[in-house]
This record gives C-alpha cells, sequence and structure tokens, in this order.
C-alpha cells in the first residue's frame, strides 16, 4: 500500500512543483489554470484555486489545504500554519466567507476518493464501471450540493 502511495504521490509532487515554478508573463501556471477554472468554482460557491486543489489533491486528499494556501500566497512551496488567526487571515484575504467555507466542508465530504482508494476499488471488483460509479457519485453529487448551497445562500 505504501508503494502505491508514493508512487501515485511523487509524479503529483512533480506536477504540482512544475506548475508552481514556469511563469508566462510573470504568473505561474498554476494561476493561469485556476483563473481558468474560477468561473465553474465560483458557480459552486468556490473558487478557481480552490477547485484546482481538489483536482491537484487527487493522489492524495490531505494535500488539499496547503495547495490553495500556496495558490493564494503565489508560493512556490507548500505551507504549514500552525496559528489559526494566521490562516483564517489568508483565507479571508483572499475572499472567503461563511458561506465559501461551507462549501469547502460540504465539497470535502462528498467529492472524489483519492486515487489510492480508485486503485483499491478497481483491484477489489476488478471493474472499471464501479471505480467509475466511486469516482462519479460522490463528485456530482458534491458539486451539485455546492451549487445548491450557493445558489440558496
Amino acid at each position: 500500500m505504501l508503494f502505491r502511495a508514493v508512487a501515485v504521490a511523487a509524479p503529483a509532487g512533480l506536477i504540482i512543483f512544475l506548475l508552481a515554478h514556469f511563469t508566462v508573463n510573470g504568473a505561474s501556471l498554476l494561476s493561469y489554470i485556476s483563473g481558468a477554472l474560477d468561473p465553474i468554482g465560483k458557480a459552486m460557491g468556490l473558487d478557481g484555486v480552490i477547485l484546482l486543489a481538489f483536482l491537484l489533491g487527487f493522489p492524495a486528499n490531505e494535500i488539499v489545504i496547503p495547495i490553495i494556501l500556496m495558490g493564494y500566497l503565489s508560493s512556490v512551496t507548500l505551507s504549514d500554519y500552525s496559528s489559526l488567526d494566521s490562516l483564517f487571515t489568508v483565507l479571508a484575504d483572499n475572499g472567503w466567507t461563511v458561506k465559501t467555507a461551507l462549501c469547502v466542508c460540504v465539497f470535502s465530504l462528498f467529492h472524489f476518493p483519492c486515487s489510492t482508494t480508485l486503485i483499491t476499488i478497481f483491484r477489489e471488483t476488478k471493474s472499471i464501471k464501479w471505480s467509475a460509479v466511486s469516482f462519479l457519485l460522490p463528485f456530482i453529487t458534491g458539486t451539485v450540493l455546492c451549487m445548491l448551497i450557493n445558489a440558496v445562500f
């Protein structure tokens, strides 16, 4: 299991590193991609940085918040915040509201499982269909719930 996690997380780390370090016209590729995802994210009560963090967090869901912070701070390293006040300041400075936090929580609960979980599901079921259902059902549920929350609030 550890080998699978490393085999999946290492390439993801390389992709995040490359997206954060390569710049075009003074902006990182990470910021360009998050900008392109922003309209979809806004429809879900999120933003492009948050949506990109969930996508890049596919190999390991625990890196979603550090990727969000990296995107907001235009940093090339993952950040660790020991103080809730400093974390709150960064999030508030980047437009987070109670609705944003609620949508992030809901999408965290109802989004696709990490890649190692999907690999395990495939190995156990030997079925691409059930692996796809395991990915799509929570992802669609989370997307629809966030869109409803965004529309209501």
